[in-house]
């Protein structure tokens, strides 16, 4: 039984790298573009889904802020019941939908589009509802899921995470976000106690 056990996490945590791996081999300059916008944004970063991509969204929105690029998340169903009323057109909306086509999160365009925002698509289709609305979309295919079944967001939300992290600390490089900064927003714990002796 713990040979069956530790033979599939192995197998599924070898799935979720090669995805990655599989993906980082298509970076193209979508992704340039991506951080210029940043880069260029007066406001926050918006990050917006449903399901497991809005789980991502949230854990992306802290990341961003954590190291220097304030953040928060808008879940896509308050969206469109008054939440939207948060976003100004100085801010970054990033969609996060594998499908590109999640209806929630294609809800909010009509009103993001007279906001006017910058926009940024992160989906598995560059030819999706989503990538054609953005101003940059990011095309982050992934063939399968890490389950037997193909059906559990898996792979696809890993890479997602793992290239959004990407984007956070490469602006925060960009922008020379340092140790003094970082224990401004990071005082407690640990890694706050860290800090404090440096």
């Amino acid at each position: 039984m713990m040979d069956k056990i530790t033979c599939s996490i192995n197998r599924i945590m070898k799935a979720e790298e090669r995805s990655i791996a599989k993906v980082r081999q298509t970076i193209s300059d979508s992704s340039v573009s991506a951080i210029e916008l940043l880069l260029k944004s007066k406001g926050k970063v918006v990050f917006t889904g449903v399901g497991k991509s809005g789980h991502i969204g949230r854990k992306l929105a802290a990341t961003f802020s954590s190291t220097g690029t304030p953040a928060f998340f808008v879940h896509a169903t308050e969206g469109v019941h008054g939440d939207l009323g948060m976003i100004s057109k100085e801010d970054t909306m990033i969609f996060l939908s594998n499908s590109g086509e999640t209806n929630e999160v294609c809800a909010l365009l009509p009103s993001i589009e007279v906001i006017g925002c910058a926009t940024i698509a992160i989906t598995g289709s560059e030819n999706s509802t989503l990538a054609r609305f953005a101003d940059v979309a990011i095309e982050l295919y992934v063939e399968l899921e890490a389950d037997s079944l193909n059906l559990a967001p898996s792979n696809s939300s890993t890479v997602v995470l793992s290239y959004g992290d990407a984007l956070a600390l490469t602006l925060a490089e960009l922008k020379g976000f340092g140790e003094e900064q970082f224990h401004l927003f990071h005082p407690g714990g640990k890694l706050g106690e860290k800090l404090s002796q440096l």
